[in-house]
């Protein structure tokens, strides 16, 4: 079943996703944005591949982390792919999300919408300094009660996609901790400041900055528990940097393709530029890379479809899978020469589209961080110092 939809998925990333890349330089204003959308995802239906992760009760295929990476990399070989069908961020990590923990109302309103492409999303976490960023403990925008609720004030910035959602999952600030609010994109109170101007061209609704005042939300509004928002994020974030893995990893694969057909055409020297050590060399370190990631997207993917936190694993895959990929769409231009920064391949849009996946939910360094965290508490001094001093005492 599964091998049948990632065939049926890299056809349909062949013959309708790609051309359209091309075309644009994976702009996807200049492709078209929300009409190109519209257009690919109705396509993709037609297909029988749209929303291979949601619920079959809103028309999904219900796959599993570990069924859906190889149809999530089929689908990541065209950076317009995963908008296609409709499997790209910030709208899966939030359908992820409402499926785990929206009440039933909310999963009409919300989760029904978003996951049959009627409605974008976006998640509004990441703030300008010295809020939220990396350390989410810095929270600051507030939600204050009021007669019939709360009231939201604060700012957002690098919010993907805000720019023409249907809704919003804020994060403020509460009483207790930090809460998750479903805001309608229309509500009063809420303005766009300015698209920020990245890198990536590829994000439809853009990377924003928003600002919040007043804005007026209700008991039905609340996602999960008050004061619990931290607690849901992990809900959200764990899955979601394994489907950017699963993303990335088919554009890359694309870029290292597009690199060895290039070389073993290209002559220099009296031999193909494929013969040359160096070029050898560059060819094997992305099939090592790339067999890496694999291999740990996989184990990680096990691990949440056993209903384990993963956070080890995920970690591991996220920031190994950001770094890795990375270097293979590198070595991909740089085995292109000329035509590896031009238009006329796609390694120069990839290597641009996949540099900022090493800050995007979660900087390598901040996982560096925690898992070094976990390995001393393993196996630290102090870890191993309490173990003897228990076993002395029994």
């Amino acid at each position: 079943m599964t091998s049948e939809i990632v065939e049926r998925t890299r056809s349909f990333i062949d013959e309708h996703v790609i051309p359209a890349e091309d075309s644009s330089d994976g702009s996807v204003d200049a492709a078209g944005g929300e009409g190109l959308r519209v257009e690919l995802q109705q396509k993709a239906r037609l297909a029988g591949i749209f929303a291979p992760h949601a619920p079959l009760e809103y028309g999904g295929l219900g796959l599993n982390m570990e069924q859906r990476a190889p149809v999530f990399e089929a689908a990541g070989r065209s950076l317009f792919g995963p908008m296609a069908l409709n499997i790209n961020a910030p709208d899966e990590g939030n359908l992820h999300l409402l499926d785990q923990v929206a009440s039933d109302p909310q999963r009409e309103r919300y989760l029904a919408p978003l996951a049959r492409g009627s409605v974008r999303s976006a998640f509004a976490m990441t703030e300008p300094p010295p809020g939220a960023g990396s350390d989410p403990n810095a929270l600051r925008t507030t939600a204050r009660t009021s007669d019939d609720g709360w009231l939201v004030t604060g700012r957002k910035k690098f919010i993907t996609g805000a720019d023409g959602a249907g809704f919003l999952i804020v994060m403020a600030r509460t009483e207790g901790g930090a809460t998750m609010f479903l805001v309608p994109a229309d509500r009063p109170g809420i303005r766009l400041v300015r698209h920020v101007t990245t890198m990536d061209k590829s994000m439809l609704g853009g990377h924003c900055e928003l600002e919040l005042t007043d804005v007026r939300v209700g008991p039905d509004d609340v996602l999960g528990e008050v004061d619990q928002g931290f607690r849901y994020a992990q809900v959200r974030l764990g899955p979601a940097r394994l489907t950017h893995v699963m993303r990335w990893l088919g554009a890359a694969q694309r870029a290292h393709e597009a690199a060895v057909a290039y070389v073993s055409d290209r002559t220099a020297a009296g031999r193909r530029l494929s013969e040359h050590g160096m070029v050898e060399l560059m060819i094997a370190d992305n099939e090592i890379d790339l067999a890496a990631t694999r291999s740990l997207l996989l184990t990680a993917c096990r691990a949440l479809d056993a209903g384990r936190p993963g956070r080890e694993e995920t970690s591991l895959a996220k920031v190994f899978g950001a770094e890795a990929l990375h270097r293979v769409a590198d070595r991909a231009v740089q085995m292109c020469g000329g035509a590896g920064v031009s238009a006329d391949l796609p390694t120069a849009r990839i290597a641009r589209e996949i540099r900022p996946f090493r800050i995007y939910d979660g900087p390598s360094e901040v996982h560096r961080s925690s898992l070094a965290r976990r390995a001393v508490r393993r196996y630290g001094v102090s870890s191993k110092e309490t173990t003897s001093e228990a076993t002395a005492l029994t």
